[in-house]
């Protein structure tokens, strides 16, 4: 019996979590293995709950109560999904056996992603402000920018975000926000300068502006073309662009 598309990307995408079924598997209490994994007990129990969900057959059975946090074990379910993991660690091992091999696979997984967002730019953590349930995340990307994304704690931690992670932040277009030259950035936001690639006009809508970076980078952004003639947007012509820390979505491919 296969295991469903969305099993099968977790195990390759999100490894961590996998693993956790063998610290259940080893410790039969949420709690123990979620301190095993180096977990908080909620992020374990998200956890959980995500695999039973993914699975055609729920992988883990707990039971609620007393200070330990309650027992776990493994479904058949999710022995044999253990087990495939962990042949695939045997696999991994083999595969990626330099470092030049695991930054390719690392790149396979960024260009394997599927996303509704248009813009889609590779960082690495390289900062993280607690601001109470939220987090400010730093983002060192390519050529010596910064991009800065608002999240919550919480996602953080599923994320398990620390410096030196890598990670794909995705900003849609209409979430962008052209300036005009005489126009001062929003304090906080994000700000990038860059040239006009092109514009695409649409027959009934905002226009499409592709603004290159000087990275190599290429953002894509919405405006009315009545907002772009004011501004004088133009295609090789200098523009600086906008977006606020909390519209930047994070994901880690891998």
């Amino acid at each position: 019996m296969s295991l469903p598309p969305s099993l099968s990307q977790h195990i390759v995408r999100r490894p961590q979590r996998i693993a956790l079924l063998a610290h259940i598997a080893e410790q039969g209490s949420i709690t123990r293995a979620a301190k095993s994994a180096g977990l908080s007990y909620k992020a374990a129990w998200d956890a959980i709950d995500e695999l039973n969900n993914l699975a055609q057959k729920p992988l883990v059975e707990r039971s609620v109560g007393g200070k330990g946090g309650g027992g776990a074990r493994l479904t058949a379910e999710g022995e044999r999904v253990l087990r495939l993991y962990q042949r695939l660690q045997v696999l991994q091992a083999q595969v990626l056996g330099s470092d030049e091999a695991a930054s390719d696979f690392n790149l396979l997984g960024r260009l394997m992603l599927r996303t509704s967002a248009r813009n889609q730019l590779h960082g690495q953590v390289i900062a993280i402000e607690r601001h109470g349930r939220n987090d400010l995340i730093r983002l060192q990307l390519a050529g010596g920018l910064t991009l800065d994304a608002h999240i919550t704690h919480d996602s953080t931690q599923r994320l398990e975000l620390e410096s030196g992670v890598e990670v794909v932040a995705l900003i849609k277009a209409g979430w962008l926000e052209l300036l005009a030259p005489h126009d001062t950035a929003t304090p906080g936001h994000n700000c990038m300068t860059g040239t006009v690639d092109t514009i695409l006009d649409a027959e009934d809508g905002p226009s499409e502006v592709r603004i290159a970076l000087p990275t190599g980078q290429v953002l894509c952004a919405l405006a009315q073309p009545d907002a772009l003639k004011a501004m004088g947007v133009a295609d090789g012509r200098a523009v600086r662009v906008q977006f606020a820390p909390g519209h930047v979505l994070l994901g880690t491919p891998v």
